[in-house]
């Protein structure tokens, strides 16, 4: 059956899969195999790893459930590709992902290939009554698969930065950062709703969500401002020469150990050019004489570019550069909010935006059924909420009700701030 005879529903996913699963190759082309093997971090995983995790999880969750007579292409796979679901089973320790030199890269391929062909069989032959079950899972896998492509990303951005030539993983220069200064947008506050709403009449209009970002629930507001666009380089670079990095009033408690026993004097991906003068090969551009700061990324080492929104910044970075600033970190609710109002830029396209919001469920929440319920509720304990999506976010992916979280001291992530503040009175004019 081609899928031009699959209705509608299975047609649109069966075509969504592939496009979702080729784009994971696309973004690992760049990459040697000996590039995907590596882990240079217990918090990374290698771009093999991300590669053949997805697939587990396509397999894991619907093809050993529910397609009839399927044979895993390797049942040693089930154990070295899960990554945190207790409920299927034991798996490799995470830190050492980085030591699965088998299967090859090559092997790891055949096995997309193996779950790809088997997810389309599923998808054009599965009774109407299996569809329905299946469906969100099918779902849940390509949004689950995206996040990967961003972690596939962050954590082969973090490798690369450990390497002495800083190669670039894109080979073309970034584009350019649009411009223009910070305004202030008020909101009102009061009593506002928040959150995806799963039982709304449109709900199927509405799209995805994970089910951390439900239900839709009520919380009051006071009035608030909060900044139309992100920090840029240029005002951290500020912060820092005006000795944010030395000075302890700033920063909470837990955030100045941090710099302590780190000895963080930068965002992550900074190099302060007056203490590095060698000319290392290999490395791509490089900052001019006049220039301290240069900056790695995705494009390799270049100059910093002081209109750029600054990243992979730590959430207590975050909150020292705010208190520096004579403001502060907008809550969860007040960015929802916030994110509807005009003048509101750079909201999911540059950096993920830490808030002042612990990472906890909201009233009502239930997690998904099965195996599924491991998603996100377990990890509802010691991380901070960020909200928007980045420049390494997949195209589509996100929504104002998106929740992502980490722990107040990851700095890997293209992470970066929108300042907020307590509203001043409104002025009162009289005739």
């Amino acid at each position: 059956m081609s899928d031009h005879d699959l209705p509608l529903p299975r047609r649109d996913l069966a075509r969504r899969f592939e496009a979702v699963r080729r784009h994971t190759l696309t973004l690992a082309e760049p990459l040697s195999a000996e590039d995907q093997a590596a882990q240079s971090m217990p918090d990374a995983s290698p771009a093999k790893w991300h590669q053949a995790h997805t697939s587990w999880f396509f397999e894991a969750l619907l093809l050993r459930p529910h397609l009839p007579d399927y044979r895993p292409l390797d049942e040693s796979f089930h154990f070295l590709f899960n990554s945190y679901y207790e409920g299927l089973g034991p798996r490799h320790p995470r830190p050492q992902r980085g030591l699965l030199t088998r299967p090859s890269l090559g092997e790891v391929r055949a096995y997309r290939r193996h779950v790809d062909t088997h997810i389309q069989q599923l998808i054009a032959r599965c009774t109407d009554a299996v569809w329905h079950e299946i469906a969100p899972t099918l779902e849940l896998g390509l949004n689950h698969e995206q996040q990967h492509q961003e972690l596939l990303l962050t954590d082969v951005l973090h490798l690369l930065s450990c390497h002495p030539w800083r190669p670039a993983l894109i080979d073309a220069p970034p584009a350019p950062i649009a411009g223009g200064s910070s305004e202030w947008l008020r909101h009102d506050g009061g009593l506002v709703e928040i959150g995806h709403d799963a039982r709304a009449a449109d709900a199927a209009a509405t799209g995805f969500a994970f089910d951390n970002e439900g239900p839709r629930h009520r919380v009051w507001l006071e009035p608030f401002e909060i900044a139309s666009r992100l920090v840029t380089c240029g005002e951290f670079q500020r912060f820092i020469d005006d000795g944010g990095y030395r000075e302890p009033r700033w920063w909470l408690s837990d955030g100045w150990a941090m710099v302590q026993q780190q000895g963080w004097k930068a965002p992550l991906y900074w190099v302060d050019n007056s203490e590095n003068n060698d000319d290392s090969d290999g490395g791509g551009d490089t900052a001019s004489a006049g220039s301290r700061w240069s900056v790695f990324g995705l494009h390799g080492l270049r100059p910093m570019d002081p209109a750029a929104p600054v990243m992979q910044l730590s959430f207590y970075e975050a909150t020292a550069f705010a208190e520096w600033a004579g403001a502060r970190l907008p809550s969860e609710p007040e960015w929802e909010a916030a994110s509807a109002l005009p003048g509101m830029a750079q909201l999911d396209d540059q950096a993920w935006q830490w808030t002042r919001s612990a990472y906890h469920p909201y009233p009502g929440f239930r997690p998904l059924d099965g195996a599924a319920s491991e998603y996100n509720g377990k990890f509802m304990v010691g991380q901070l909420v960020l909200r928007g999506g980045s420049l390494a976010t997949p195209p589509g992916h996100t929504r104002p009700t998106y929740r992502n979280f980490f722990p107040p001291a990851a700095r890997w992530q293209f992470t970066g701030l929108r300042l907020a503040r307590d509203a001043r009175p409104r002025t009162e004019t009289h005739a």
